[in-house]
């Protein structure tokens, strides 16, 4: 660790029909939006490991995630429609907390994510399944019984809820959410649960598709897939973001790669152009990973994207962007947490233990990746 000595010389030299839907309302102001407007986020994965559980342990024992929220709530608190996605599942500490390789997640996460002010939680993750099926019966009552203002989509503990779609309601706007996962890490769905997680089946999305577009003014479908820490989009990104748009999907907004991915428009078979987010990347982490290309592990994305109503009524993307991301960590108490880069400073990248595993890390590098990755037009 520096010195105080070090640490202020450096911040000195460097501060610069039927259809089954689920319907959910968020009760806070409006966001500082047009009055006709809706203003939507999303950040990436919520991804906890070892290190982020020690700092988020305080020193009675008891999890306290609310660090992580700190530098960035109040836009998220903000936003009309605020989506996480939840990377690991939540079974609370009877099932084990563990990171890397097979995760489970402290009830303690659900909690501060709700009180950042979150309204839906995407489960459909390749770790949905690591603590089987009462790993996903614990995180989905301990959200209907302590958070039910929190929306959790993608894992289902009947075949009923599972054939329900997400419907949020706010400012008269009613936005369905639908989330997949291209698979479980191999693990198989539990006995008598085939419907548990939402997997990337053609049939299920298409038929969850035109349900929302006859129930929805509009429609976001958050997918995870891709390629693990690949900027590139793959040819299984390119074939289901076709599928989604042609089917009526408004907005994609993609997770799993662990980095940062493009932001593309796509056009409909029918001439409607789709903003596409292929991979927000980390909202947090301290992967266990090192050497080359770490560093890019530790950026990511927040989607910005405000709706709009035409004169006839009907609602469109008016504008949309990303705001860059930087996971901080550092080994003590609270020492995780995620600015946003416009915030960040190489005082603060100096401090950033990630250093140890990538050299490259640098504050100048993760802005040059976030450069490169997405247009500057982007930035907001």
């Amino acid at each position: 660790m520096l010195s105080s000595f070090m640490v202020a010389v450096f911040t000195v030299i460097f501060a610069a029909n039927p259809l089954i839907t689920h319907a959910v309302t968020k009760q806070t102001e409006t966001a500082k939006t047009g009055a006709d407007d809706l203003s939507i986020i999303m950040v990436g994965d919520i991804l906890l490991h070892d290190g982020i559980e020690k700092c988020a342990k305080q020193e009675d024992g008891k999890y306290d995630f609310s660090e992580l929220f700190k530098h960035t709530g109040d836009v998220i608190e903000a936003a009309d429609l605020a989506i996480v996605n939840q990377e690991v599942v939540i079974g609370g500490e009877e099932l084990r907390v563990t990171g890397y390789p097979s995760f489970n997640a402290p009830y303690a996460i659900a909690d501060d994510l709700a009180e950042a002010g979150f309204d839906i939680a995407c489960h459909a993750t390749n770790h949905a399944l690591d603590r089987g099926a009462r790993g996903i019966r614990n995180c989905l009552d301990h959200w209907k019984e302590v958070k039910p203002h929190v929306t959790p989509i993608g894992i289902y503990n009947s075949e009923s809820d599972s054939k329900e779609i997400c419907i949020y309601e706010k400012n008269g706007y009613k936005i369905a959410v639908l989330n997949y996962t291209y698979g479980t890490n191999g693990i198989a769905l539990p006995e008598g649960m085939p419907y548990a997680v939402n997997l990337l089946d053609e049939k299920k999305v298409k038929e969850d598709l035109a349900k929302a577009e006859s129930t929805a003014d509009f429609t976001i479908v958050c997918p995870h897939w891709g390629t693990e820490y690949s900027h590139g989009i793959s040819d299984s990104q390119k074939k289901w973001a076709k599928i989604f748009v042609d089917n009526g999907a408004d907005l994609v907004i993609g997770t799993h790669p662990h980095v940062i991915e493009p932001v593309e428009k796509l056009t409909s078979s029918d001439g409607k152009v789709v903003p596409v987010y292929y991979s927000l990347g980390n909202y947090v982490n301290w992967t266990s990973g090192s050497g080359k290309g770490t560093a890019d592990r530790m950026v990511g994305a927040m989607a910005v994207v405000k709706l709009s109503k035409d004169k006839n009524g009907d609602i469109g993307v008016s504008d949309y962007g990303v705001k860059p991301l930087m996971t901080h960590v550092e080994s003590k108490i609270n020492g995780s947490t995620v600015f946003f880069l416009e915030e960040y400073t190489q005082a603060r990248a100096f401090q950033n233990e990630i250093r140890w595993k990538d050299p490259d890390f640098s504050y100048k590098y993760c802005e040059d990746l976030c450069y490169t990755i997405f247009e500057e037009d982007l930035w907001r």
